[in-house]
C-alpha cells in the first residue's frame, strides 16, 4: 500500500538517516553533510520516533544497523540515486527558452535567422510556438513573445516595438513582367489579388486610388487563412500579395519578389516583444531576449 506523501518522515531525517546507515558514524555523516554531530543524531531520533522503529544499534564505536533498518537503507539509497540521475539529467539539458509567434513571423523573419541565433547563443535551444492564437504566458509556458498589439500595456508585462507594420503590394517579377511599374490603381485590380485574413486590400486600393472604394465583392485572386501562404503563392507567380514589408525584405533583396505599387500603408497595430516583468529574469531568457531586439527589430 503507498503511504500518503503527507504522512512521509521529512527529508532531512531521511537523508541524515540514509547517511549515517552509509558510514556507520553520526560524526562521519556529520562531515558528509555539513552540520553537527549533534544534530544529525536528533535527526535520526526523530526519525526513529516518527516511525516506531529502531533503525540502530548505538555501539561504543559507531552505529549498526537494525535490520528493519539495514532493509530501510537500501531502499532509500535507491530512491536517492534516483533524485540524483534525474537531477544531473536536468543539469545537462541546454537552457530552453520558447518565444510565441505568429506563423508569418516564424517563416519569414525567425527560422531563416536560427542558425545565426545558434552561433550567437550556443547554449540556448529555442523552442518556438507558431500560432495565430494569442499564448498565454504561464498557461503555454511562453517565455518571449511577439504579438501585433498597440500600447498601454498591463504593468506586469514588458514591451518593446520591434517594427510597424509597413504594408506593400509585392509580387513575383514573371507575372509583372512587360508591365510599366509602378502599376496604378486600376491596373492592379486587373491582376489576380491574393487574400489573407487581415482583408487590407480594400483600404490599401482606396488610399492608392485616391478615391473611395467599396469592396462590392468582385476583386479577384485566391484567399488564404494566413499571410505567409499568401506570400507563397506570390513567390509562385499566382497574384499579388498585401504583406508587412519586414516579411518581405528578403525576398525583395534577393529579387523573387518586386514592389508593384508606389503605395505604402502604415497599418496599427505593431510588431511588440513581450515578456512578464521580472526582477531576475533567466540569464536565457535575458539572452534570447536581446538578441531579438537587436535582430529582428
Amino acid at each position: 500500500m503507498t503511504l500518503s506523501r503527507r504522512k512521509l518522515p521529512p527529508l532531512n531525517a531521511l537523508r541524515a538517516f540514509e547517511v549515517s546507515g552509509r558510514r556507520l558514524s553520526f560524526r562521519a555523516a556529520a562531515d558528509e553533510l555539513s552540520v553537527t554531530q549533534g544534530a544529525v543524531a536528533q535527526q535520526v531520533r526523530a526519525l526513529e520516533e516518527h516511525l516506531g522503529l529502531a533503525l540502530f544499534q548505538r555501539l561504543p564505536r559507531g552505529l549498526a544497523l537494525t535490520p528493519a533498518g539495514a532493509a530501510y537503507l537500501t531502499d532509500l539509497t535507491r530512491a536517492f540515486d534516483t533524485l540524483g540521475d534525474a537531477t544531473g539529467r536536468l543539469l545537462q539539458q541546454p537552457d530552453t527558452v520558447t518565444i510565441s509567434v505568429t506563423p508569418t513571423f516564424a517563416a519569414k523573419l525567425l527560422i531563416p535567422r536560427l542558425a545565426e541565433l545558434n552561433a550567437a547563443l550556443p547554449g540556448v535551444e529555442l523552442r518556438t510556438v507558431a500560432t495565430e492564437t494569442l499564448s498565454a504566458f504561464d498557461r503555454d509556458q511562453v517565455d518571449i513573445a511577439v504579438r501585433l498589439t498597440r500600447p498601454p500595456f498591463p504593468s506586469g508585462l514588458e514591451a518593446k516595438l520591434l517594427f510597424h507594420q509597413e504594408l506593400i503590394a509585392v509580387a513575383s517579377p514573371y507575372l509583372v513582367k512587360g508591365l510599366p511599374l509602378p502599376l496604378t490603381g486600376e491596373r492592379l485590380r486587373e491582376l489576380p489579388l491574393l487574400h489573407d485574413a487581415h482583408d487590407h486590400w480594400p483600404l490599401f486600393l482606396r488610399r492608392l486610388l485616391r478615391k473611395p472604394f467599396r469592396n462590392d465583392g468582385k476583386l479577384s485572386g485566391a484567399t488564404f487563412s494566413q499571410t505567409t501562404l499568401a506570400l507563397d503563392a506570390a513567390l509562385a507567380g499566382q497574384g499579388v500579395a498585401l504583406a508587412c514589408r519586414a516579411f518581405v525584405a528578403g525576398d525583395l533583396e534577393a529579387g523573387r519578389l518586386v514592389q508593384v505599387a508606389d503605395e505604402a500603408m502604415i497599418k496599427e497595430p505593431s510588431y511588440f516583444l513581450v515578456r512578464k516583468r521580472s526582477p531576475l529574469p533567466l540569464a536565457s531568457q535575458e539572452a534570447v531576449w536581446g538578441w531579438c531586439l537587436a535582430r529582428l527589430s
